[in-house]
């Protein structure tokens, strides 16, 4: 099969397109024949020795957590080859999905409605369990209560918006003017223009922050929260920062490290295949144009999701 690879932590440069060994399934796991995969912070965080490279103890390293395909091999599970299925898998240990084939635990991945698209479904379930976990599982969103993201035109936030949306919340995000309409169709009543615009001056009295961008960013919105509100910080490398000053503000802060669920997934696609949550999607990449991928997520200026396409004939 083909797979992207790195064989040292490092830039853009690492990153090899290369014939390696289709995967060896144990017990539980199924063979995906893969169709797509999205592109994460996360993934080019760790290529370079951040991210998750703690726990990559050999080489070559074949990154992505997140992925969707057909069984070809459904092993010793209750899985059919044939059926199309996606999942987010192994996080934060190596899970191997910018490859032309997966060995993926049955447990974590969710068969797909045949309404989803497959090269769409590939990009949904990290940015989509982000934003559910944080919502409902960290956050505990409850009907009429309001909610304020930070980044809500991103990967995670635009899921966001349309998950609180959905839950019955009052949304309002920060972005780019650029993308205040796009925002608009998705649920947000609000938008504030991050460039020319001060949080505080414009929200108060919010439930609940997902905050998508951390640092001062999220410390400025602290105040925007009720006496018994929190924010719900993703970025990892900002978290002890926002979680000391919520402290010293008495807010209640909340991190977040997204894990698999074959539960949560198999709720969302059916929310995807009753259009009620979209996907946007800025670009897709073959697979032998990661590094063009990796380069546009690393300028921080995506809107929705990028996705890596396989084209294996094999």
């Amino acid at each position: 099969m083909k797979a992207i690879s790195i064989h040292q932590f490092g830039g853009l440069e690492e990153l090899t397109y290369s014939t390696q060994p289709k995967p060896q399934l144990n017990s539980g796991d199924v063979l995906v024949k893969t169709t797509a995969a999205g592109v994460n912070p996360i993934d080019w965080k760790t290529c370079s020795g951040g991210g998750a490279s703690g726990f990559i103890d050999e080489m070559p390293f074949i990154p992505g957590w997140e992925f969707s395909g057909v069984i070809a091999d459904a092993g010793d599970t209750d899985f059919e080859v044939g059926q199309a299925v996606f999942g987010m898998i192994r996080f934060p240990q190596p899970a191997g999905c910018y490859a032309e084939y997966i060995a993926a635990p049955a447990a974590q991945i969710s068969r797909l409605p045949d309404a989803v698209d497959l090269i769409t479904a590939g990009g949904f379930p990290t940015t989509s369990l982000t934003a559910w976990q944080a919502l409902f599982d960290k956050g505990a969103l409850k009907p009429g209560q309001k909610v304020l993201i930070l980044g809500a035109a991103g990967g995670v936030g635009h899921l966001a918006v349309q998950l609180a949306k959905w839950a019955g919340a009052h949304v309002t995000g920060t972005a780019s003017m650029h993308n205040h309409e796009f925002l608009a169709t998705l649920g947000c009543e609000h938008t504030i223009d991050y460039h020319s615009q001060n949080i505080t001056d414009h929200v108060s009295n919010i439930d609940l922050i997902i905050d998508c961008i951390g640092g001062e960013t999220a410390i400025e919105a602290l105040p925007c929260l009720t006496a018994d509100g929190a924010i719900v910080t993703l970025p990892s490398i900002t978290k002890d920062q926002v979680v000391a000053a919520g402290a010293a503000q008495r807010r209640r802060v909340e991190t977040i490290l997204c894990e698999p669920s074959a539960k949560q997934l198999s709720e969302i696609a059916q929310l995807v295949a009753d259009e009620q949550l979209q996907l946007h999607t800025t670009e897709t990449f073959p697979l032998d144009k990661a590094a063009e991928a990796f380069e546009l997520s690393q300028s921080g200026h995506v809107c929705g999701k990028l996705i890596l396409t396989m084209d294996s004939q094999n």
